[in-house]
């Protein structure tokens, strides 16, 4: 007998493997956006995070995976700790002009 879970969307699916389902996973169905078409924004931040100073880079459009790579990329040449998720990297520390020139060395030419 095969365990049946609820959804988030209301709709069952079935842990047998005969089981046939048409519905699809849309959690990483985003292709990612070129390079050269990709408008990221790279600012300061220093709200609820006690003072410190972080550098964002904001508007990433595509793949979790691929923003992933690009922030432990940033995160490598800055040498520091970070996140990325939601179309946001976050760099620990004062990376803004240095993170504008790599991500344009790369091909991200509309970076501001």
């Amino acid at each position: 007998m095969s365990k049946h879970k609820a959804r988030p969307d209301g709709l069952m699916y079935s842990t047998n493997k005969e089981y046939y389902n048409d519905y699809e996973e849309d959690s990483n169905s985003a292709e990612t956006t070129p390079k050269d078409k990709q408008k990221l924004r790279v600012k300061l931040d220093t709200k609820q995070r006690a003072g410190k100073i972080v550098t964002l880079v904001e508007g990433f459009s595509g793949t979790n995976d691929d923003l992933e790579a690009l922030g432990k990329q940033l995160k490598t040449k800055c040498g520091t700790g970070g996140s990325a998720k939601e179309g946001l990297i976050i760099i620990q520390g004062d990376y803004k002009e240095k993170i504008i020139t790599w991500l344009k060395d790369w091909g991200y030419v509309l970076t501001k």
